[in-house]
């Protein structure tokens, strides 16, 4: 760990950069996998899916970013090259071999709601670590996933 005049205690803020750069491994995951379905899906609903999946890509790259510097902040390196993240990554592998819109949907929301579990569970571990900072990051990254899960999950209840 780097020096840093941070007031939090080396062991908490050991446990917290532990804790940071297993969700950056998922934030890069989830955002590679958007772009993937950004990329491949086809259908009747096109450019709307591929114009959402884009947006679901940024805001989701802004939380790698706040993740990542966070870290450091904190005087860990943090850990975001794609080797780095797929070695890391506890989210469930995104299917390769669909193209059809609301196949995506599904496959998308899947991991946006993975995601957001595991970062519910970061704001408390932080709390409890006592680094209210961090639990707040956790909690604005928690609430922007729900919103991009909302977004995308409004089409699959057309279906029903």
């Amino acid at each position: 760990m780097f020096d840093t005049r941070n007031d939090l205690p080396p062991a908490t803020r050991t446990k917290v950069i532990e804790l940071l750069n297993a969700r950056l491994a998922d934030a890069i995951d989830l955002g590679a996998q958007s772009k993937h379905a950004h990329w491949n899906v086809k259908g009747p609903s096109f450019i709307a899916l591929h114009e959402l999946f884009d947006k679901v890509a940024e805001s989701i790259e802004e939380h790698v970013d706040t993740l990542a510097e966070r870290v450091t902040a904190l005087g860990g390196t943090a850990r975001g090259t794609l080797a780095a993240a797929a070695r890391s990554t506890s989210l469930k592998p995104y299917p390769e071999d669909i193209s059809e819109g609301l196949a995506h949907v599904d496959a998308l929301s899947a991991g946006l709601a993975e995601f957001g579990a595991k970062i519910r569970a970061a704001i408390d571990a932080a709390d409890k670590l006592g680094d209210a900072d961090t639990a707040d990051l956790f909690t604005g990254v928690s609430r922007e996933n729900d919103k991009n899960l909302w977004f995308l999950e409004a089409h699959l209840h057309a279906k029903r």
